[in-house]
């Protein structure tokens, strides 16, 4: 397979990920993704933002994520976020900090 090929091929696979998880299962909360897996939402407009950087495009957090989300976070809490047990909070706090470390914040 040559390398524009891949690109695209991957870049579909992350669109057809965005759209499941903005669309079809906004159900699954970030924390829950971020608990079991080590990544969330939030991650992922990270690694966009971070791309765009690396490629010299000036992109901040809340505009990442708006592109990401497709509304503004503010939104996204009200429309789909519920509250978090202390338990999952807790084991936020140990998932976040192992896979995220104190960069992503």
């Amino acid at each position: 397979m040559d390398e524009q090929t891949q690109i695209e091929l991957e870049a579909a696979a992350f669109r057809t990920l965005r759209a499941h998880l903005m669309e079809k299962r906004t159900d699954v909360q970030n924390i829950d993704m971020m608990n079991l897996a080590g990544f969330c939402r939030n991650c992922l407009s990270r690694w966009y933002q971070e791309a765009a950087n690396e490629r010299g495009i000036e992109m901040g957090k809340e505009e990442a994520r708006e592109l990401f989300y497709g509304m503004t976070m503010a939104e996204w809490k009200a429309n789909y976020q519920t509250d978090a047990s202390p338990e999952k909070q807790k084991d936020f706090e140990k998932a976040f900090a192992e896979n995220v470390g104190s960069e992503g914040k």
